[in-house]
């Protein structure tokens, strides 16, 4: 098993915590934090925004991925929201095994 965090922003606390409940309640993350108030500046539609946002993490499986970010996509008010994964390369085992157990099986 392969651990990985996925960051995420959201638009507002009611949606990262909708994105949340789904993805725990799904075992597609065993844990979720949510992180309010994120300033962000972006380029979107040829002009530069800026926006309140909030960050979500999530800690999952490097094999749910493909599984979480289409989760995301299907209930996320973005067009294009930002779903990145990060490799956990190392860290405290018991938490690491924890994130395994909490999450859906079947793929390594």
């Amino acid at each position: 098993m392969k651990p990985c965090m996925i960051y995420m922003t959201a638009g507002s606390p009611e949606e990262a915590r909708a994105i949340g409940k789904a993805l725990v309640s799904e075992r597609l993350a065993a844990c979720v934090n949510i992180i309010e108030g994120m300033n962000s500046l972006y380029w979107w539609k040829g002009e530069v925004q800026e926006d309140n946002e909030v960050v979500v993490i999530a800690k999952t499986r490097q094999s749910l991925v493909p599984e979480l970010s289409e989760r995301v996509k299907e209930i996320h008010g973005y067009d294009c929201p930002c779903v990145v994964a990060l490799p956990i390369t190392d860290g405290f085992q018991p938490f690491l095994d924890w994130i395994g157990e909490e999450t859906k099986k079947g793929m390594a």
